[in-house]
């Protein structure tokens, strides 16, 4: 698959000055992040391997044993995070870390232009890292925990399940030109194909936005589709970089 050249990075990073991520040895990595649970497109490894070289002790939840030194009740770890800012057309995410009270102790902001997933969330990843400061760790590291309330649990009132959407499900669409069948290739992708054609009219996957999607067309060429009224509608790139709305409606 052809690779969409950086046109521009983007970096920005936020420190939360008073308790510093420096004054850390011990980093803990979740198993999955929140936010990508379904794929983490190998960032663990990659946030990992960038933590040890600048001197962080990690481990990761569920596949390394923890630290004889560190007690888990303890607040002698932080524990990393990465969260999701993408947009339409732009791998963003952010890295964060929080101590044993769950406060932010540094978030630091990678933007990519790469539209390829792995290689713009990765692209991000690095850009996010490098504001991460060189581990010096303090001694006997002065952090209290905070005490939970005694809060009595509220039970909440079961609700129904909503019915699954019908733009989950694959079918056929027109435009009145073309007759295009409608394949769900996974949760979170489906394409438009043309029975004539090998190669398909058009893959969307996924933005941030619900039922909005990065649609890469049949010629390379990428932009954005979205369901309209039980339609769906793709903005086409024209010649003179204006966007025309071509709608497939369902047959």
């Amino acid at each position: 698959m052809k690779k969409i050249s950086v046109l521009a990075a983007i970096f920005l990073a936020t420190a939360v000055f008073g308790q510093k991520i420096s004054d850390y040895k011990y980093i803990l990595v979740p198993e999955t992040f929140n936010d990508f649970v379904k794929n983490s497109y190998e960032m663990d490894r990659s946030l990992i391997k960038a933590l040890k070289s600048k001197g962080y002790t990690v481990f990761q939840e569920g596949k390394d044993p923890w630290p004889s030194e560190v007690d888990q009740r303890s607040c002698g770890y932080i524990v990393a995070n990465i969260l999701n800012k993408s947009s339409f057309l732009r791998n963003k995410v952010e890295l964060e870390f929080r101590d044993c009270n769950k406060k932010v102790i540094f978030s630091s902001t990678g933007n990519s232009n790469l539209k390829e997933y792995k290689e713009g969330y990765q692209d991000a990843l690095k850009l996010s890292l490098a504001s991460v400061p060189v581990s010096k760790p303090v001694e006997n590291l002065q952090v209290t925990k905070a005490e939970s309330p005694n809060v009595q649990p509220v039970k909440k009132t079961e609700e129904p399940l909503a019915e699954p959407v019908s733009e989950n499900k694959s079918g056929k669409y027109s435009n009145g030109k073309l007759n295009l069948q409608k394949i769900q290739v996974d949760a979170g992708q489906f394409i438009l194909a043309d029975s004539g054609s090998s190669v398909p009219f058009a893959v969307f996957k996924t933005s941030s936005k619900k039922d909005v999607f990065r649609v890469k067309l049949a010629d390379g060429s990428y932009t954005i589709g979205y369901f309209e009224h039980g339609n769906i509608v793709i903005d086409m790139p024209q010649s003179n970089g204006d966007l025309t709305k071509e709608v497939f409606s369902s047959k």
